[in-house]
């Protein structure tokens, strides 16, 4: 099942604009319905995952994150369709799978406002999951992927994570390379 809600994602990603289908049950046109589904989620874990109930907590800290990153970087730059799909799925073992995409700005297009000098989509998600910064200077913020890669790497997650034309891998390590797709705005796999 989870292979089809990440070719859904995909699919839901390279539609022409007139092609988006808002009324399927992953999309999340705003903030405050992404926040009722990860709520959803997150009683779901409880009830069917074998996660440790801290473990539950960290994932849903990361999923809020990269989900809110969203809504916060792209706020009035959507450049066709606002919003985000979210799915996830508890296979019958208590594994859990997350796919979160926007069809925002991408990681390197916010981060070139405040540090001009990125020249790849690789380098803006290094940066990104590396170094404190944030594409919305002057706020005093840009720990967020920071922490997602630390929670991931502690945890014993993997994080697929698609912006661009590259594409991070955060499980033990942390590999950066060049997608075989581009990914308009992001895309992200979390497995736990």
């Amino acid at each position: 099942m989870f292979q089809d809600v990440e070719r859904s994602a995909r699919l839901w990603l390279d539609s022409k604009n007139g092609a988006v289908d808002f009324s399927f049950e992953w999309y999340c046109e705003t903030r405050d319905v992404f926040q009722v589904r990860l709520e959803r989620m997150t009683k779901n874990l409880f009830q069917q995952a074998k996660i440790e109930e801290s473990v539950a907590y960290i994932l849903v800290a990361i999923i809020g994150e990269i989900g809110n990153n969203s809504f916060d970087h792209n706020l009035g730059n959507w450049p066709d369709v606002p919003g985000i799909f979210f799915s996830f799925d508890v296979s019958d073992a208590g594994k859990i799978s997350v796919v979160l995409a926007d069809r925002g700005q991408g990681v390197w297009n916010t981060l070139r406002r405040v540090k001009p000098e990125l020249q790849s989509d690789g380098e803006a998600l290094n940066v990104a999951f590396t170094e404190k910064i944030s594409g919305r200077a002057p706020e005093n913020r840009g720990n967020g992927l920071k922490f997602v890669r630390n929670m991931v790497q502690a945890n014993k997650m993997k994080l697929t994570f698609f912006s661009g034309r590259a594409k991070i891998e955060v499980n033990h390590d942390m590999v950066i390379s060049e997608s075989k797709e581009e990914t308009r705005g992001i895309m992200a796999i979390l497995e736990a």
